[in-house]
């Protein structure tokens, strides 16, 4: 695609990225059919080549409105259309550099700003969000219908994770708003882990990945957070820990992108490398390791709904489902596996309609098995899909932990 961009876009830090990805989509539109909202809504402006456009548009110097936001706005940022497009283009950077400078320019209404603000400022902060979900918990029986769905009930108190005993070691990222929503899912990963000899770091330092911040118009915001794990981490690499194991896929795709996001930063540009480095989806642990010391013929069905930033983020296709095959769980089929559930981040609370309308069509294409339990790998898709009360929803390694002898 011919580019004429400004001198001013030119001069940016990612001038060069955006004029490059733009080159290289040759707008065959293979993208819109598998683009969620383009199915939905039909708009080619709510559509990987339609929004590639408006960025180009806005890039090259025309006026960009409140309605180029919006339509920018309702992308899931899924990557669903990058694992689709034949030309490789890189779509979520040139959305992330599109957004960037579009809300540069564009005041966002004060509703959209007073949102977008109170997100940013409970989601990445683990004890603000615990203390304010307690409190929604016990006010839930008296909350309208509507907003009690979005409160989960109370979670179960969670086994005890192991005591370090192992000399293979793994640093793993708690998470903000995981450890109230689903507790159990990093002990039973640290049980999990233990079982096949490899012991679990603490790092209490390591807040938020960042996404939060970073997709909510803080781009900067979420590069301070990751600045703030690389530094909480690298004691711990330094002694020698093998790997960063996510237990959230939105976090693990993000974290991997550590080191391309801070690669102008002299200070951290080679931790940052590093990081990604080391990163790994805990389905990518549990692939190389022998499997002996976990049950196995369990006898249950399960629909598993592999997460985007798995899938299409992290490329990791079927890796969650050979694992739970490999110990004797029955996989039903599941149509369209690869369109997003509507959870992505915090797009469930912004785009609350487009979310919700996605969320019952995937729901759908998982209980045509009828499966006895929906499993997941990212703490948004689980308590997305649970938010719905009908199959029950759980992460996969839960399962998993359920299964050891």
């Amino acid at each position: 695609m011919q580019t004429n961009l400004t001198d001013t876009v030119k001069a940016l830090a990612r001038g060069k990225e955006a004029e490059a990805i733009l080159r290289s989509c040759v707008h065959c539109g293979f993208c819109n059919a598998t683009c969620p909202t383009y199915q939905i809504l039909g708009d080619e402006l709510d559509g990987p080549r339609g929004r590639i456009y408006l960025i180009k548009s806005f890039l090259e110097g025309e006026h960009a409105t409140e309605k180029t936001q919006s339509h920018l706005d309702r992308c899931l940022s899924c990557r669903n259309c990058e694992t689709t497009c034949p030309s490789g283009v890189d779509f979520h950077s040139l959305l992330d550099i599109g957004r960037e400078q579009i809300a540069a320019q564009v005041r966002r209404p004060f509703g959209q700003r007073l949102l977008r603000g109170g997100l940013r400022l409970v989601i990445p902060r683990r004890s603000v969000f615990g203390a304010l979900l307690k409190i929604g918990q016990s006010a839930r029986p008296w909350l309208p219908n509507t907003v009690q769905r979005k409160i989960p009930a109370k979670p179960a108190t969670p086994k005890p994770r192991p005591v370090a005993r192992h000399a293979r070691r793994m640093l793993m990222l708690e998470g903000c708003v995981q450890p109230s929503l689903s507790p159990n899912t990093n002990a039973a990963a640290a049980r999990v882990l233990d079982k096949l000899g490899i012991t679990v770091v603490d790092a209490p330092r390591a807040g938020c990945c960042g996404a939060t911040d970073y997709h909510l118009d803080a781009q900067e915001k979420g590069l301070e957070r990751a600045r703030r794990n690389i530094d909480a981490w690298w004691p711990a690499i330094e002694a020698g820990a093998q790997a960063i194991v996510q237990t959230a896929s939105g976090c693990g795709a993000f974290v991997k992108e550590y080191g391309k996001l801070l690669r102008g930063d002299p200070l951290y540009a080679e931790k940052a490398k590093r990081v990604s480095e080391l990163a790994v989806d805990l389905v990518e642990v549990l692939g190389s390791e022998p499997l002996q010391a976990l049950n196995a013929n369990i006898g249950k069905t399960v629909a598993f709904h592999c997460p985007c930033t798995m899938q299409h983020a992290q490329k990791l296709g079927t890796l969650a489902e050979q694992t739970l095959r490999r110990l004797g769980f029955h996989l039903s089929p599941v149509a369209d596996a690869h369109l997003c559930c509507g959870s992505a981040g915090t797009y469930s609370i912004t785009q609350p309609a487009l979310s919700r309308q996605l969320r019952d069509n995937k729901l759908d294409a998982l209980e045509s098995g009828k499966p006895d339990v929906i499993a997941t790998a990212n703490i948004g898709c689980q308590m997305h899909l649970a938010s719905a009360g009908r199959t029950p929803v759980r992460h996969w390694v839960e399962l998993l932990d359920e299964a050891l002898l």
